[in-house]
Protein backbone atom coordinates (compact mmCIF):
# COMPACT_ATOMS: atom_id res chain seq x y z
CA UNK A 1 0.00 0.00 0.00
CA UNK A 2 2.92 2.18 0.34
CA UNK A 3 4.00 1.84 -3.63
CA UNK A 4 0.24 2.46 -4.23
CA UNK A 5 0.29 5.63 -1.97
CA UNK A 6 3.26 7.16 -3.60
CA UNK A 7 2.39 6.27 -7.17
CA UNK A 8 -0.70 8.67 -6.37
CA UNK A 9 0.46 10.99 -4.57
CA UNK A 10 3.78 11.53 -7.44
CA UNK A 11 1.05 10.99 -10.60
CA UNK A 12 -0.75 14.00 -8.29
CA UNK A 13 1.98 16.23 -7.61
CA UNK A 14 2.16 19.69 -10.05
CA UNK A 15 5.42 20.25 -12.24
CA UNK A 16 7.61 23.09 -11.73
CA UNK A 17 6.18 24.66 -14.81
CA UNK A 18 2.44 24.01 -13.31
CA UNK A 19 3.68 25.85 -10.28
CA UNK A 20 5.54 28.58 -12.47
CA UNK A 21 2.18 29.14 -14.36
CA UNK A 22 0.02 29.64 -11.13
CA UNK A 23 2.50 32.19 -9.79
CA UNK A 24 3.74 33.96 -12.36
CA UNK A 25 1.08 36.44 -12.09
CA UNK A 26 1.47 37.02 -7.83
CA UNK A 27 4.96 37.55 -8.82
CA UNK A 28 4.66 39.64 -11.91
CA UNK A 29 2.36 41.90 -9.30
CA UNK A 30 4.75 42.11 -6.44
CA UNK A 31 7.78 43.10 -8.60
CA UNK A 32 5.92 45.89 -10.01
CA UNK A 33 4.75 46.87 -7.08
CA UNK A 34 7.95 46.86 -5.35
CA UNK A 35 9.37 48.96 -8.38
CA UNK A 36 6.51 51.69 -8.41
CA UNK A 37 7.18 52.09 -4.32
CA UNK A 38 11.17 52.25 -4.81
CA UNK A 39 10.32 54.71 -7.73
CA UNK A 40 8.20 57.23 -5.43
CA UNK A 41 10.97 56.85 -2.80
CA UNK A 42 13.89 57.77 -5.37
CA UNK A 43 10.94 60.93 -6.48
CA UNK A 44 10.23 62.09 -3.00
CA UNK A 45 13.69 61.95 -1.59
CA UNK A 46 15.20 64.84 -1.67
CA UNK A 47 11.81 66.76 -1.00
CA UNK A 48 11.20 64.49 2.50
CA UNK A 49 13.80 64.32 5.48
CA UNK A 50 13.18 62.82 8.93
CA UNK A 51 12.14 63.80 12.05
CA UNK A 52 13.78 67.29 14.09
CA UNK A 53 15.30 68.09 10.53
CA UNK A 54 14.98 71.52 9.79
CA UNK A 55 14.88 71.16 6.16
CA UNK A 56 11.64 69.01 6.70
CA UNK A 57 8.23 70.99 6.11
CA UNK A 58 6.56 67.92 7.56
CA UNK A 59 4.54 67.75 11.20
CA UNK A 60 7.37 65.97 12.51
CA UNK A 61 10.61 68.23 10.99
CA UNK A 62 11.95 71.99 12.54
CA UNK A 63 12.23 73.89 9.28
CA UNK A 64 9.40 76.59 11.36
CA UNK A 65 12.02 76.83 14.25
CA UNK A 66 15.09 77.34 11.79
CA UNK A 67 13.39 80.09 9.40
CA UNK A 68 12.53 81.44 12.67
CA UNK A 69 15.49 81.97 13.87
CA UNK A 70 17.26 82.98 10.32
CA UNK A 71 14.83 85.94 10.59
CA UNK A 72 16.99 86.74 13.88
CA UNK A 73 20.52 86.21 12.06
CA UNK A 74 21.37 83.04 13.60
CA UNK A 75 22.44 80.75 10.76
CA UNK A 76 21.66 76.99 10.92
CA UNK A 77 23.90 74.33 9.45
CA UNK A 78 23.16 70.33 9.34
CA UNK A 79 25.61 68.39 10.23
CA UNK A 80 25.70 64.19 9.93
CA UNK A 81 28.86 63.31 11.19
CA UNK A 82 30.75 63.43 14.69
CA UNK A 83 33.46 64.89 12.88
CA UNK A 84 31.84 67.70 11.41
CA UNK A 85 29.51 68.00 15.11
CA UNK A 86 33.39 68.26 17.12
CA UNK A 87 34.82 70.67 14.95
CA UNK A 88 32.01 73.16 15.06
CA UNK A 89 31.50 73.37 18.77
CA UNK A 90 32.54 77.14 19.93
CA UNK A 91 31.86 79.97 22.44
CA UNK A 92 29.34 81.64 19.35
CA UNK A 93 27.96 78.23 18.49
CA UNK A 94 25.08 76.38 19.49
CA UNK A 95 25.17 72.54 19.05
CA UNK A 96 21.94 70.82 18.86
CA UNK A 97 22.15 67.04 19.55
CA UNK A 98 18.71 65.47 17.39
CA UNK A 99 19.38 61.89 19.23
CA UNK A 100 22.05 61.64 21.40
CA UNK A 101 21.21 57.83 21.95
CA UNK A 102 22.05 56.77 18.53
CA UNK A 103 25.16 57.27 19.43
CA UNK A 104 27.42 54.92 20.54
CA UNK A 105 29.16 55.12 23.74
CA UNK A 106 32.55 55.94 22.15
CA UNK A 107 30.93 59.28 19.95
CA UNK A 108 29.04 60.50 23.21
CA UNK A 109 32.80 60.45 24.74
CA UNK A 110 34.34 62.24 21.59
CA UNK A 111 31.56 64.67 21.58
CA UNK A 112 31.54 65.75 25.17
CA UNK A 113 35.06 66.33 24.80
CA UNK A 114 34.65 68.82 22.17
CA UNK A 115 31.94 71.11 23.28
CA UNK A 116 33.33 70.50 27.56
CA UNK A 117 35.11 73.63 27.25
CA UNK A 118 34.28 74.95 24.31
CA UNK A 119 32.53 77.70 26.20
CA UNK A 120 29.22 77.20 23.97
CA UNK A 121 25.71 75.99 24.45
CA UNK A 122 25.27 72.32 24.00
CA UNK A 123 21.33 71.41 23.32
CA UNK A 124 20.69 67.44 23.83
CA UNK A 125 17.48 66.23 22.58
CA UNK A 126 15.23 63.77 24.81
CA UNK A 127 18.32 62.06 25.68
CA UNK A 128 18.07 58.69 27.44
CA UNK A 129 20.11 56.86 29.99
CA UNK A 130 21.92 55.43 27.46
CA UNK A 131 24.09 58.46 26.10
CA UNK A 132 22.96 61.95 28.79
CA UNK A 133 25.50 60.52 31.80
CA UNK A 134 28.27 60.54 29.27
CA UNK A 135 27.62 63.67 27.40
CA UNK A 136 26.10 65.78 30.91
CA UNK A 137 28.39 64.16 33.90
CA UNK A 138 26.31 64.18 36.86
CA UNK A 139 23.19 64.35 35.00
CA UNK A 140 20.54 60.53 35.25
CA UNK A 141 17.55 59.67 33.22
CA UNK A 142 14.45 58.69 35.14
CA UNK A 143 13.45 55.40 33.01
CA UNK A 144 9.64 56.89 33.88
CA UNK A 145 8.61 59.39 31.53
CA UNK A 146 6.63 62.08 32.16
CA UNK A 147 2.62 61.92 32.11
CA UNK A 148 1.79 65.81 31.30
CA UNK A 149 2.89 66.77 28.11
CA UNK A 150 2.35 70.68 29.09
CA UNK A 151 4.23 71.79 32.40
CA UNK A 152 5.34 75.26 33.73
CA UNK A 153 8.34 76.55 34.08
CA UNK A 154 8.48 76.87 38.27
CA UNK A 155 12.47 76.88 38.23
CA UNK A 156 14.49 80.98 37.75
CA UNK A 157 15.64 80.56 34.74
CA UNK A 158 15.06 83.52 32.71
CA UNK A 159 14.51 81.80 29.13
CA UNK A 160 11.43 79.52 31.08
CA UNK A 161 9.82 82.38 32.73
CA UNK A 162 9.62 84.29 29.63
CA UNK A 163 8.00 81.32 27.84
CA UNK A 164 6.05 80.30 30.39
CA UNK A 165 3.89 76.96 29.73
CA UNK A 166 5.51 74.72 27.06
CA UNK A 167 5.42 70.58 26.07
CA UNK A 168 8.65 69.47 27.48
CA UNK A 169 6.93 67.25 29.05
CA UNK A 170 8.98 63.70 28.43
CA UNK A 171 12.51 62.33 29.94
CA UNK A 172 12.87 63.51 33.38
CA UNK A 173 16.02 64.27 35.02
CA UNK A 174 17.72 64.79 37.97
CA UNK A 175 21.99 66.32 38.68
CA UNK A 176 24.18 67.06 41.58
CA UNK A 177 25.21 70.11 39.88
CA UNK A 178 24.31 72.89 42.79
CA UNK A 179 24.45 75.69 39.99
CA UNK A 180 21.71 73.75 37.56
CA UNK A 181 18.95 75.43 36.68
CA UNK A 182 15.82 72.43 37.06
CA UNK A 183 13.05 73.70 35.02
CA UNK A 184 9.38 72.36 33.71
CA UNK A 185 9.47 70.10 36.77
CA UNK A 186 7.03 66.56 36.73
CA UNK A 187 6.54 64.88 39.90
CA UNK A 188 9.73 66.58 41.47
CA UNK A 189 11.98 65.97 38.48
CA UNK A 190 13.18 68.01 35.71
CA UNK A 191 12.11 67.46 32.12
CA UNK A 192 14.83 70.71 31.04
CA UNK A 193 18.13 71.11 32.60
CA UNK A 194 20.46 73.41 32.59
CA UNK A 195 24.16 73.02 33.59
CA UNK A 196 26.55 75.31 33.27
CA UNK A 197 30.34 74.68 32.42
CA UNK A 198 33.52 74.80 34.47
CA UNK A 199 34.38 78.56 32.82
CA UNK A 200 30.34 79.88 33.36
CA UNK A 201 30.05 80.79 30.01
CA UNK A 202 29.22 78.04 28.37
CA UNK A 203 26.22 75.31 29.51
CA UNK A 204 24.87 72.30 28.23
CA UNK A 205 21.00 72.08 28.43
CA UNK A 206 19.02 68.45 28.34
CA UNK A 207 15.91 68.96 26.86
CA UNK A 208 13.22 65.96 27.60
CA UNK A 209 11.10 66.02 24.79
CA UNK A 210 11.53 67.66 21.07
CA UNK A 211 7.79 69.33 21.09
CA UNK A 212 8.64 72.44 21.70
CA UNK A 213 11.10 72.01 17.78
CA UNK A 214 8.40 70.23 16.03
CA UNK A 215 6.37 72.14 13.45
CA UNK A 216 3.20 70.59 14.58
CA UNK A 217 3.75 71.75 17.73
CA UNK A 218 5.38 75.24 17.64
CA UNK A 219 2.57 77.46 17.42
CA UNK A 220 1.36 75.94 20.71
CA UNK A 221 1.59 76.85 24.69
CA UNK A 222 5.12 78.77 25.18
CA UNK A 223 7.16 76.51 22.23
CA UNK A 224 8.13 79.27 19.84
CA UNK A 225 9.41 81.76 22.75
CA UNK A 226 11.16 78.58 24.30
CA UNK A 227 13.26 76.87 21.38
CA UNK A 228 13.60 80.55 20.03
CA UNK A 229 15.60 81.52 23.56
CA UNK A 230 17.42 78.54 23.84
CA UNK A 231 18.84 77.70 20.39
CA UNK A 232 19.43 81.73 19.30
CA UNK A 233 21.33 82.85 22.22
CA UNK A 234 24.68 82.42 19.71
CA UNK A 235 24.88 83.71 15.92
CA UNK A 236 25.51 80.41 14.27
CA UNK A 237 23.54 76.69 15.39
CA UNK A 238 25.14 73.79 14.52
CA UNK A 239 22.14 70.71 13.67
CA UNK A 240 23.42 67.70 14.50
CA UNK A 241 21.70 64.69 13.02
CA UNK A 242 22.95 61.03 13.71
CA UNK A 243 23.75 59.02 11.11
CA UNK A 244 23.93 55.24 10.50
CA UNK A 245 26.67 55.82 7.53
CA UNK A 246 29.24 58.04 9.92
CA UNK A 247 32.61 55.58 10.14
CA UNK A 248 32.75 57.04 13.73
CA UNK A 249 30.27 54.76 14.78
CA UNK A 250 32.27 51.67 13.09
CA UNK A 251 34.40 50.78 16.61
CA UNK A 252 34.42 47.30 17.54
CA UNK A 253 34.67 48.22 21.22
CA UNK A 254 30.48 49.29 20.56
CA UNK A 255 29.79 45.82 18.96
CA UNK A 256 26.26 44.87 20.34
CA UNK A 257 24.11 41.67 19.80
CA UNK A 258 20.89 41.62 18.14
CA UNK A 259 19.08 41.58 21.71
CA UNK A 260 21.45 44.28 22.77
CA UNK A 261 20.00 46.51 19.98
CA UNK A 262 16.52 45.78 21.10
CA UNK A 263 14.80 48.66 23.22
CA UNK A 264 13.48 47.21 26.70
CA UNK A 265 10.14 45.34 26.95
CA UNK A 266 10.47 43.79 23.56
CA UNK A 267 11.59 39.88 25.00
CA UNK A 268 9.14 40.40 27.78
CA UNK A 269 6.71 41.37 25.15
CA UNK A 270 7.73 38.68 22.62
CA UNK A 271 7.49 36.06 25.42
CA UNK A 272 3.58 36.96 26.08
CA UNK A 273 2.79 36.69 22.45
CA UNK A 274 4.20 32.82 22.29
CA UNK A 275 2.37 32.18 25.39
CA UNK A 276 -0.55 33.27 24.16
CA UNK A 277 0.20 31.51 20.58
CA UNK A 278 0.59 28.35 22.79
CA UNK A 279 -2.72 28.78 24.49
CA UNK A 280 -4.67 29.17 21.19
CA UNK A 281 -2.98 26.44 20.01
CA UNK A 282 -4.22 24.45 22.89
CA UNK A 283 -7.35 26.15 22.45
CA UNK A 284 -8.15 25.41 18.79
CA UNK A 285 -5.86 21.78 18.48
CA UNK A 286 -8.04 18.64 17.05
CA UNK A 287 -9.14 16.46 20.12
CA UNK A 288 -8.30 13.20 19.70
CA UNK A 289 -11.30 10.67 20.01
CA UNK A 290 -12.82 7.70 18.57
CA UNK A 291 -13.08 8.11 14.45
CA UNK A 292 -16.35 10.14 12.51
CA UNK A 293 -16.92 8.61 9.25
CA UNK A 294 -17.05 11.07 6.92
CA UNK A 295 -19.35 11.47 3.63
CA UNK A 296 -17.02 11.53 0.85
CA UNK A 297 -17.28 14.98 -1.23
CA UNK A 298 -17.21 12.94 -4.53
CA UNK A 299 -18.39 9.45 -5.31
CA UNK A 300 -16.46 7.38 -6.88
CA UNK A 301 -17.38 4.18 -9.02
CA UNK A 302 -15.84 1.13 -8.28
CA UNK A 303 -15.03 0.10 -11.63
CA UNK A 304 -13.46 3.77 -11.90
CA UNK A 305 -11.20 3.02 -8.55
CA UNK A 306 -10.24 -0.42 -10.17
CA UNK A 307 -9.30 0.85 -13.67
CA UNK A 308 -6.88 3.38 -11.82
CA UNK A 309 -5.25 0.96 -9.98
CA UNK A 310 -4.78 -1.38 -12.34
CA UNK A 311 -2.90 1.38 -14.88
CA UNK A 312 -0.45 2.03 -11.63
CA UNK A 313 0.31 -1.36 -11.58
CA UNK A 314 0.53 -2.07 -15.63
CA UNK A 315 2.84 1.37 -15.52
CA UNK A 316 5.20 -0.12 -12.75
CA UNK A 317 5.25 -3.70 -14.22
CA UNK A 318 3.65 -4.78 -11.10
CA UNK A 319 2.40 -7.85 -12.04
CA UNK A 320 2.91 -9.94 -8.93
CA UNK A 321 1.03 -7.19 -7.01
CA UNK A 322 -1.71 -7.24 -9.13
CA UNK A 323 -1.59 -10.99 -9.37
CA UNK A 324 -1.33 -11.39 -5.25
CA UNK A 325 -4.72 -8.57 -5.09
CA UNK A 326 -6.79 -11.03 -7.56
CA UNK A 327 -5.94 -14.42 -5.97
CA UNK A 328 -6.78 -12.68 -2.66
CA UNK A 329 -9.86 -11.57 -3.41
CA UNK A 330 -10.67 -14.55 -4.67
CA UNK A 331 -9.99 -16.61 -1.85
CA UNK A 332 -11.78 -14.42 0.81
CA UNK A 333 -15.04 -14.86 -1.40
CA UNK A 334 -14.62 -18.33 -2.11
CA UNK A 335 -13.73 -19.46 1.70
CA UNK A 336 -17.56 -18.84 2.99
CA UNK A 337 -18.60 -20.80 -0.08
CA UNK A 338 -16.62 -23.89 0.76
CA UNK A 339 -17.30 -23.52 4.58
CA UNK A 340 -14.23 -21.79 6.06
CA UNK A 341 -13.64 -18.95 7.96
CA UNK A 342 -12.59 -15.78 6.08
CA UNK A 343 -10.01 -15.36 8.92
CA UNK A 344 -8.57 -18.66 7.41
CA UNK A 345 -9.04 -18.10 3.65
CA UNK A 346 -5.41 -17.51 2.74
CA UNK A 347 -4.11 -20.74 4.47
CA UNK A 348 -3.58 -23.34 1.93
CA UNK A 349 -4.22 -26.33 4.39
CA UNK A 350 -7.07 -24.77 5.40
CA UNK A 351 -8.89 -23.67 2.00
CA UNK A 352 -7.49 -26.25 -0.90
CA UNK A 353 -8.96 -29.60 1.18
CA UNK A 354 -12.10 -27.93 1.75
CA UNK A 355 -12.12 -27.00 -2.21
CA UNK A 356 -11.05 -30.39 -3.73
CA UNK A 357 -13.84 -31.59 -1.56
CA UNK A 358 -16.10 -29.19 -3.14
CA UNK A 359 -15.08 -29.87 -6.52
CA UNK A 360 -14.23 -33.30 -6.29
CA UNK A 361 -10.59 -33.36 -7.96
CA UNK A 362 -7.21 -33.38 -6.03
CA UNK A 363 -6.83 -29.98 -5.62
CA UNK A 364 -3.64 -29.73 -7.47
CA UNK A 365 -4.69 -26.71 -10.15
CA UNK A 366 -6.05 -24.88 -7.52
CA UNK A 367 -2.41 -24.88 -5.48
CA UNK A 368 -0.95 -22.96 -8.98
CA UNK A 369 -4.38 -21.05 -9.69
CA UNK A 370 -4.93 -19.29 -5.77
CA UNK A 371 -1.53 -20.00 -4.35
CA UNK A 372 1.19 -20.11 -7.36
CA UNK A 373 4.00 -17.98 -8.49
CA UNK A 374 3.32 -14.40 -10.17
CA UNK A 375 2.54 -14.54 -13.70
CA UNK A 376 5.54 -13.57 -16.42
CA UNK A 377 4.18 -11.35 -18.80
CA UNK A 378 0.68 -9.34 -19.15
CA UNK A 379 -1.08 -12.11 -20.85
CA UNK A 380 -0.46 -14.89 -18.74
CA UNK A 381 -1.65 -12.51 -15.85
CA UNK A 382 -4.82 -12.04 -18.08
CA UNK A 383 -4.68 -15.57 -18.58
CA UNK A 384 -4.47 -16.02 -14.71
CA UNK A 385 -7.59 -13.61 -14.01
CA UNK A 386 -9.96 -15.85 -16.14
CA UNK A 387 -8.97 -18.73 -14.28
CA UNK A 388 -9.94 -17.52 -10.72
CA UNK A 389 -12.95 -16.42 -12.75
CA UNK A 390 -13.84 -19.56 -13.93
CA UNK A 391 -12.88 -21.27 -11.01
CA UNK A 392 -15.43 -19.13 -8.67
CA UNK A 393 -18.27 -19.39 -11.07
CA UNK A 394 -17.59 -22.90 -10.57
CA UNK A 395 -17.93 -22.86 -7.07
CA UNK A 396 -21.19 -21.03 -6.95
CA UNK A 397 -22.59 -23.36 -9.46
CA UNK A 398 -25.65 -25.37 -7.87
Amino acid sequence: MTTEATLTSTSASPTARQVWTRARGIALALVVLLAGAVAIAVIRSDARHGELDPRSADPGGSRAVAELLADRGVDTRVVTTLDEAATAAGPDTTLLVAAPDLLTPTQQTRLHNAFADSRGRTVLVASGSASVERLAPGVTADPATSLDSTLSPDCALPAAQRAGTADTGGVRYSTTHLGADACYPSERLATLLRIPDSTGDGDTIALGAPDILLNDHLDEQGNASLALQLLGSRPHLVWYLPSLSDTSAANPDDERSFFDLLPSGWLWGTLQLFIAAALAALWRARRLGPLVPEKLPVAIRASETAEGRARLYRKTDARDRAADALRSTTRTRLAPLVGVPVTQAHTPEALLPALSAHLHDDGQDQQSLLFGPPPSDDAALISLADRLDALEREVRRP
